[in-house]
């Protein structure tokens, strides 16, 4: 092992010619290049090739991580709006692996598209883990606000178990005020209060969406100032709380508490997002963020306009 260490010490880190090598080693120069051939095979070398591509991408993540006062920022190449499960899957994957979840801690999923479709892509296993949904959905007619279903299929895909809610998102008052007494609900309270990790969707402006909650009335006078929402907390681009009429009665995380998870990611691509996520960062609903390179684009130009 020490003679593959310096031949490969001589030609990778001093660049030393092969020939030298076997001068001052007094062997064969085809012993030299099987010596650093096997040092590469025991892993005492290693070779790393980077696309020119994955240089810019990783700049520009860094780049928007400081624009948008967040932790790290996984980017996916190009434009992933057609494709959100398997196109943003390897980034969600390593975020996941990021947060170093254990057998018990708690993974919260959010309602929405983008996280329904990653319920589907190939995600890192998590045995003992448990996913939560954040907000009531049990009388959503669209899969993708039937947040129960989402946390079923997140946890099928990755190992983990399940926890429901078994409400939907916005009862009546005097639904509400009976949930507050009952045993499953404040289990559910209990889980969001010492959750570890959270995959949030990002929703863009509610005027703007052809599909939202059943629940929230997106012609509101309230909502028209709304860049977006996490978990139908919603928010305006300064990241400024929106409530509307019976949003105090809405069954999802609060504020405060999405604010409180160590290792939240926020998730969402497309130009349209690009407000809602500034905003939501603004708010501090996530320390982390999943989007694509055109995505991140769309942001910078309304972080700094004066660049654009």
């Amino acid at each position: 092992m020490e003679t593959l260490y310096q031949a490969a010490r001589m030609y990778y880190l001093e660049d030393v010619n092969q020939a030298r090598i076997a001068e001052t080693m007094k062997v064969s120069r085809p012993t030299v290049s099987r010596l650093l051939q096997e040092a590469r095979r025991v892993g005492m070398v290693k070779i790393e090739v980077v696309h020119p591509t994955l240089a810019v991408t990783d700049s520009l993540a860094v780049e928007l991580a400081q624009a948008l006062n967040l932790e790290k920022v996984y980017l996916a190449d190009a434009d992933q709006s057609g494709r959100l499960g398997p196109g943003l899957a390897p980034q969600v994957s390593e975020a996941i692996r990021d947060m170093e979840l254990e057998p018990g801690d708690i993974l919260l999923a959010s309602s929405g598209r983008t996280v329904y479709e990653l319920g589907s892509a190939s995600l890192p296993r998590l045995p003992g883990v448990i996913v939560v949904p954040t907000v009531g959905g049990q009388t959503e007619p669209e899969p993708w606000y039937q947040t129960n279903e989402i946390a079923r299929s997140i946890a099928e895909q990755t190992g983990a178990r399940p926890a429901f809610l078994w409400t939907q998102a916005l009862p009546s008052p005097e639904m509400f005020a009976l949930l507050q007494h009952d045993p499953d609900f404040q289990r559910i309270q209990r889980l969001w209060e010492s959750a570890t990790g959270a995959l949030l969707g990002i929703g863009a402006p509610p005027t703007t969406r052809s599909s939202i909650s059943r629940f929230i009335p997106k012609d509101n006078d309230s909502l028209s100032r709304a860049a977006g929402d996490i978990c139908l907390n919603f928010f305006d681009a300064d990241g400024a709380e929106i409530h509307f009429p019976g949003s105090e009665n809405m069954v999802t995380t609060p504020p405060d508490l999405l604010r409180s998870i160590p290792c939240s990611v926020g998730i969402a691509v497309g130009a349209e997002k690009a407000r809602s996520i500034v905003g939501g960062a603004h708010a501090k609903f996530f320390r982390r963020l999943v989007t694509d390179v055109q995505t991140a684009k769309a942001i910078l130009e309304i972080a700094h306009p004066a660049a654009a």
